[in-house]
């Protein structure tokens, strides 16, 4: 078994117990959110090397470090291979900025998008135009049902049935 079916075995043990599972969760936020502190105080530099490198660079331990990066994976430039995750894998951590601002929203991990940091990337204009566009994304408009004797959309004062709305 690889690291990340190591990892998901452990984050997401549905035989576990529930103050277990919180606890756990708690410990790894902090871990992942104090990674990110590091990450985006030089977000240009690109920041690579093994599994085993990059937890110790972070101090972290490797099952740490490999959550963190399942959880950034769909953010970076160039995915790492995880399915065949050794503590021996080169990976990168170059990460696309505009992208991990809104995959963070979409998580709803409030703790990573309102990192100080991201002030320093972003204007405060476009961190709530990254936030909007987000947030949008995940809405279902439904158009207004057109009944026939509302009056017709195309502005000819008639009903909708009388109109555009007739069998022809």
């Amino acid at each position: 078994m690889g690291l990340l079916q190591d990892w998901q075995a452990i984050a997401f043990n549905e035989k576990a117990d529930r103050g277990q599972l919180q606890n756990f969760w708690s410990r790894y936020f902090a871990i992942e959110k104090s990674v990110y502190e590091k990450l985006l105080s030089n977000p240009d530099e690109a920041v690579e090397g093994t599994v085993k490198e990059l937890a110790e660079r972070f101090e972290i331990e490797v099952m740490a470090m490999v959550g963190f990066l399942d959880g950034i994976d769909e953010s970076l430039v160039t995915p790492n291979n995880l399915e065949d995750l050794t503590e021996d894998s080169h990976v990168s951590l170059a990460f696309d900025k505009e992208k991990l601002y809104k995959n963070m929203v979409e998580a709803k991990a409030d703790w990573l998008y309102e990192l100080p940091q991201w002030k320093e990337i972003f204007s405060e204009e476009k961190l709530k135009q990254l936030y909007t566009e987000q947030k949008k994304s995940g809405t279902v408009v439904k158009e207004t049902k057109v009944y026939p004797n509302d009056p017709c959309p195309c502005g000819s004062g008639k009903k909708y049935k009388k109109c555009c709305g007739r069998n022809k």
